[in-house]
């Protein structure tokens, strides 16, 4: 009888310490924002155009890059579009910081600041922005990007870009794009006049040598309208400019 006894408090002893170490090993990790998603920091960089635009002689350089760090919700963005003439000693250069939220799975809102400068070889001028604006991914994979600038001066604008990627083969795709932009008041010392100032629309085809660097050809055409087509042909230039354009897109 002892020994049945003993044997079963043995058991009993047995059976509590696998079960404690059982438990003791299943425990969950100590709970830590590191294995949080969303709590991850990104960078990304985007050249989606650096390009040769063969056109009416000025063949200008182009950039058209952006990037952020930042986590899923909020980021920074920086922003960067201009063109350098090859032709003369002329140019303009477009940058925006912008702080990003995401307000749902496809759009983030953006305000910050933006900063435009232009030179040529007798002089140079530039000017700022407050900036709102909104940029995501629209239905049917359109990408688009639309914003509200207030200057320095109290001139108000806008502008908005869309692009749509489709592919053809796995390497090969083609990008049809489209720009405008509006302005509220004159501003003749910038070349801009009231109303819708221009269109531009253009076809991008590129090969995705890798997902990150692609080069391309493709066609441009840029419409001055209203009064930034007048003030445009005064200072001797070309409303209507058609061009051939090749280059690289890159990101990382």
């Amino acid at each position: 009888m002892i020994n049945r006894t003993a044997t079963f408090i043995l058991t009993m002893f047995a059976i509590i310490a696998f079960t404690q170490s059982s438990v003791l090993a299943q425990k969950a990790p100590p709970f830590s924002n590191d294995i949080m998603m969303d709590n991850h920091t990104y960078v990304f960089f985007m050249a989606d155009r650096f390009e040769y635009n063969m056109n009416s002689g000025l063949n200008p350089l182009v950039l058209d890059a952006q990037g952020y760090i930042g986590k899923d919700l909020n980021k920074f963005w920086f922003k960067a579009e201009g063109e350098a003439l090859t032709a003369e000693a002329e140019g303009e250069m477009e940058l925006q910081g912008l702080y990003s939220k995401a307000i749902s799975a496809y759009f983030d809102v953006q305000a910050g600041i933006r900063y435009d400068v232009a030179y040529n070889a007798d002089d140079s001028q530039s000017r700022g922005f407050a900036v709102i604006g909104l940029q995501g991914l629209a239905p049917y994979l359109f990408e688009l990007d639309g914003a509200l600038f207030v200057s320095e001066a109290g001139d108000i604008s806008a502008s908005l870009e869309a692009e749509y990627d489709f592919p053809i083969t796995q390497r090969l795709w083609g990008q049809p794009r489209f720009e405008t932009s509006l302005a509220v008041q004159e501003v003749e010392q910038w070349g801009v006049g009231s109303g819708f100032n221009n269109v531009q629309l253009g076809f991008r085809l590129r090969y995705e040598i890798k997902r990150e660097f692609a080069p391309y050809v493709g066609i441009s055409w840029n419409r001055k309208l209203g009064q930034t087509a007048d003030f445009t042909r005064g200072e001797g230039g070309d409303a209507s400019v058609f061009g051939l354009v090749g280059g690289v897109r890159m990101w990382f």
